[in-house]
Formats: C-alpha cells, structure tokens, sequence
C-alpha cells in the first residue's frame, strides 16, 4: 500500500516537473508590455514614464 503512494506521488511530480518546463502563452505578450529603456511594465498605450522625463 505504501509503496503504490509513493509511486502515485513520484508520477505525480514528474507530470508537474514536465508543465513546469512547458512555456505557457502570454509570456511573449508580458515581454513586449516591458519599456526597453528601463524595463518597467507600460500600461496603456501612451509612452513610459521614462520617456517622458519623470523619474
């Protein structure tokens, strides 16, 4: 019996290392949202702070 939940277990952690190493959707979309100039996230359309000359 407790061999077979150790077993469950291992498999169980073996699918998770497996979606870990998977890129998910969106990631891309996330890394263009960053201003290539300071690396901060822009919300919005308009330009980043740092653009503007505010700090």
């Amino acid at each position: 019996m407790i061999f077979k939940i150790i077993s469950v277990f291992l498999i169980f952690m073996m699918v998770l290392a497996i979606f870990g190493r998977l890129r998910f959707p969106g990631q891309q979309k996330l890394k263009d949202l960053k201003c290539p100039r300071c690396g901060r996230y822009r919300i919005g359309k308009g330009a980043c702070a740092c653009e503007k000359g505010k700090p």
